[in-house]
Order: C-alpha cells, then structure tokens, then sequence
C-alpha cells in the first residue's frame, strides 16, 4: 500500500500542539530526551543504535565519541586519573607535573613525526589562511583565532592526522584502563614505557628524547607569527570598512541628486 510521508519539522511542530492523548504522549516522551539532554550533555536512543536498520548513523557517533575523548581537557583528565594509580605518583612533584606532555607530545610524534614544539615550529606561519591553523576553539561558531589558539599543536593537525590522533587516544586510554584495572603495580616510568609499547604495536613512531624545540621557543614562534597575522588581518578589516563607507557614501549621494532633479 502507498504510505504518506510527512516533513519531520511539521510533525515537531504538530505534537506541541495536538491536544489528543497521542499528542499528550509525544510531549512526555520529547520533554523526557530533551531533559536527559540538558543534564547529561546527550541523548540516545541504544535499541536503535544496537539494532540498526535503514540510514546508520553509528559510525557518525563513534567518531564524534572519539573526537571528544581527544579533547585536551578530557584526554588530560583521563590520563591523570589512570596515573594517580602509580607507586609513585605525588601531584606536587616536578615530573608528575611534566608527565602529561610528555604522553601528549609521544601522541604527537606518533602521528606527525615531530613533537607539539617542532609541529608549531614548522607550520605556523602569518602568510597562510589562519596562519597555518586548521581548527581552533569556536571555529565553527564564528569565534576569531587568537594567540592562545596559535600555541596550541593540535590545532595545526590535518583532517588525516586528527582522525589518526583520535584513534590512537581512544585505543591507549582503553589499554591504560585495562593495565590499571590488572592492579599491578606501576611507576611513572613503567607507564611510559607500556605507552611505547602500545605505540610500538601500532607500528607507530616512538619519541626518544625531548625534541630540537623547546615548548617556551615554539610559544614564542606562535606569538610573533600571530601578531604579523594579526596586524594584517586588521589592516584588511580597516580597507574593507572604508571600502563599505565609500559604498555608502556613493549611494546616498546618487539618491540626493536623483531626489533634486525629481
């Protein structure tokens, strides 16, 4: 038999505002999922997504997940959670503090060849769209790149290098899971040793040393190069305003002499 089918905004629209016991339902069950939105951040439907049939949106989720999981707040967060099972693991410690870049800039170097110092190093630059920035805080929201942005390495990763960055986040922050669930005891050392070894099996580059750039000097570099962006940006933004001024001004003064002779 034909079926009918219906503009999914149309039928949003409609169970608002029905007063059927059907449209009482709809209500309870939209009021439901956008609550759980609100204070979870999410809402899914798991039969749906365990059970796929038609459009699958399931790899679309994952990779989202994975993008999240990559974040530098919560890789941060989950890194130190799973390290705060070391023997000798103290917060106030200089090399506690350090251990985050050093697993960060391991990460880096598997996917780029270069640690976050030497990736900022080669790749900011004031003469290229956003200075060599593929990606920044806000981007996709209309938020300006700011200097902050410029020192941060991962914002410099192409579309390949992120996806490849992900994976690996995702795929080491289950391994570090699965050795500290073991309880077997492990120092700071230990832990570095099973992230090579985890990278090892990924057939992935393993960083040996520090690098040739410090993390102060590639601050520095990102700095000088965004004030010259900058600088240019502003000098474009003032040219284009007194370029729309000019515009203006051309009209209302075509619209006064088309007025007198009237």
């Amino acid at each position: 038999r034909l079926r009918k089918f219906y503009n999914l905004d149309m039928i949003l629209a409609v169970g608002y505002r029905v007063r059927s016991p059907r449209g009482v339902q709809f209500r309870q069950w939209a009021t439901e999922k956008l609550k759980e939105y609100l204070i979870k951040g999410f809402t899914m439907d798991d039969e749906r997504l365990a059970e796929p049939g038609g459009i699958d949106y399931f790899d679309e989720l994952l990779e989202r997940i994975r993008a999240i999981r990559a974040s530098e707040k919560r890789f941060y967060q989950k890194v130190r959670d799973i390290y705060m099972t070391s023997t000798d693991y103290d917060p106030k410690n200089p090399v506690t503090q350090d251990f985050f870049a050093i697993v960060q800039n391991k990460m880096i170097f598997a996917v780029t060849g270069k640690t976050a110092a030497e990736l900022i190093k080669d790749r900011a630059d004031a003469g290229l769209p956003n200075m060599g920035l593929t990606t920044w805080k806000g981007a996709g929201h209309g938020r300006v790149l700011t200097k902050s942005d410029a020192a941060i390495s991962k914002n410099y990763l192409n579309r390949e290098e992120v996806s490849t960055l992900e994976l690996l986040v995702g795929q080491y922050l289950d391994f570090a899971e699965l050795q500290a669930k073991r309880r077997k005891p492990m120092t700071m050392h230990d832990w570095i040793e099973k992230l090579d070894s985890f990278l090892s099996v990924n057939e992935q580059d393993i960083l040996k040393n520090a690098g040739k750039i410090s993390a102060e000097i590639a601050k520095q570099i990102a700095e000088n190069e965004y004030d010259k962006f900058d600088a240019e940006r502003r000098t474009i933004e003032a040219e284009r305003a007194d370029e729309e001024i000019r515009s203006l001004t051309n009209e209302e003064s075509q619209f006064f002499i088309l007025s007198f002779i009237r």
